[in-house]
């Protein structure tokens, strides 16, 4: 039996990196965004879909990233991240924050928050945290936060990163 078979819709895989990457287009994750301050007090931030609680005692939560990301000196050099969680009103900044890097921060959509990190507004969650490690990794890096503050904003419906774009996922009874 064949097991390289496809139907005839379906994209052939024909390397571990279009395996990769096929496969994970297709697992929905929710969306958040980690801002930081770089050395000069510039705000940096991204979209991130690999934010996830790592122990609840302590409260720690790790995301991961690409260490060519211009935001990773912020994270290689800074002590605290903001991480936000988007819901599906924060759509258009979830894209803001995944576009172009010189304009991130253009516009109203955050302000200084603790430690004068850049906040976002309008989200439904957000936690500060303290960098407790990052882990080499390759090209990239695990960064694992201890939690020290966070504050609820008005609920929203969930946001996730699917097949390459930003959805509202059907509820189903």
């Amino acid at each position: 039996m064949d097991d390289t078979r496809t139907a005839p819709d379906e994209p052939r895989i024909v390397d571990d990196l279009s395996a990769f990457k096929l496969a994970f287009r297709r697992l929905a994750a929710g969306v958040a965004v980690v801002t930081a301050l770089d050395a000069h007090g510039t705000p940096r931030g991204f979209t991130a879909t690999s934010v996830a609680s790592l122990a609840a005692v302590p409260p720690l939560a790790t995301f991961n990233m690409a260490r060519v990301s211009t935001a990773w000196p912020a994270i290689e050099q800074g002590e605290r991240v903001v991480i936000h969680l988007l819901g599906a009103r924060n759509r258009d900044v979830a894209a803001i924050m995944a576009g172009d890097h010189d304009h991130r921060f253009d516009g109203d959509h955050w302000a200084p928050g603790p430690h004068g990190l850049p906040l976002l507004r309008d989200v439904p969650s957000w936690m500060l945290g303290r960098i407790v490690e990052r882990v080499h990794i390759a090209d990239n890096a695990v960064v694992v936060v201890q939690i020290e503050d966070g504050g609820l904003g008005e609920p929203d419906e969930a946001l996730v990163y699917h097949e390459r774009g930003y959805h509202r996922p059907l509820m189903l009874d």
